[in-house]
């Protein structure tokens, strides 16, 4: 199983450059602690359904709002080849 933490952080980076990726903790609230509006949130969604196919669902949103939990839900539903 691949983690996609880098995937979480460079989806991160491209819908807000202004913000470090790095500096967000695996455990933290990325979206609260990177200042992402719910419009960014999206955009980093797309963004990583763009690169990995994974899609997250609106009733999975909840699940999904650290880079660790994000990146275990990616890896969890990563389509396999």
């Amino acid at each position: 199983m691949t983690d996609h933490r880098s995937t979480v952080r460079a989806a991160i980076a491209r819908v807000a450059p202004e913000i470090d990726p790095d500096t967000i903790g695996d455990d933290e609230q990325f979206r609260d602690d990177a200042g992402l509006d719910s419009m960014d949130f999206l955009n980093v969604l797309a963004a990583i359904a763009e690169q990995t196919g994974v899609e997250v669902p609106e009733a999975d949103y909840p699940q999904v709002t650290t880079i660790a939990a994000l990146a275990s839900y990616i890896d969890d539903h990563a389509r396999n080849g």
